[in-house]
């Protein structure tokens, strides 16, 4: 696999994906499962309901469904886009993208359309895109602490606390 001065064809990439900063395999899963089907079902079918009209404002927010449907695919799902040649690209450099970013990314997208024209088609065709913006966002937030070490963590403050209290009552005698 080498071009034709003995060189690597196509680099290694160094950065390792954001997708290992603490996601567990079944939520990195329900995220692109979640991603798949706000895409097909959600998106795509509420999007062709919405260009069904004589009214621009909802064939507008029904073209950007579709152009949402697509673009969750083709991130979430590169193997359903395989006739395009830019897609295990695209979907490379998503994959890389912090869950933060992928959360505000995918919220912001599913929004517009409800933005531009607030239909019950548009709420609910919108939603599961919107879900999986918000599955990225919570997995952005970390795993959630046990209760010893919160327990601890609150101790300690109440020392620090009483410990400031007790010298400025020092200080004012």
């Amino acid at each position: 696999m080498s071009g034709s001065g003995g060189a690597p064809a196509a680099p290694a990439s160094s950065a390792p994906p954001a997708q290992e900063e603490g996601m567990t395999w079944w939520y990195r899963w329900l995220c692109r499962l979640s991603g798949i089907l706000g895409a097909q079902l959600s998106c795509a079918i509420s999007g062709l309901f919405n260009c069904i009209t004589i009214h621009p404002v909802n064939i507008a927010a029904g073209v950007w469904m579709i152009m949402n449907a697509f673009i969750l695919l083709l991130c979430e799902a590169p193997f359903c886009c395989q006739f395009i040649e830019f897609a295990n690209t695209v979907a490379e450099k998503v994959d890389r993208l912090r869950s933060w970013q992928k959360a505000v990314f995918y919220c912001g997208m599913a929004v517009v359309p409800i933005i531009i024209n607030l239909t019950l088609t548009t709420l609910l065709g919108n939603a599961i895109a919107f879900a999986t913006g918000v599955l990225y966002g919570l997995s952005a937030l970390g795993k959630k602490g046990d209760a010893i070490s919160y327990a601890r963590i609150q101790q300690q403050r109440q020392q620090a606390d009483e410990e400031k209290l007790a010298e400025t009552l020092e200080g004012e005698l």
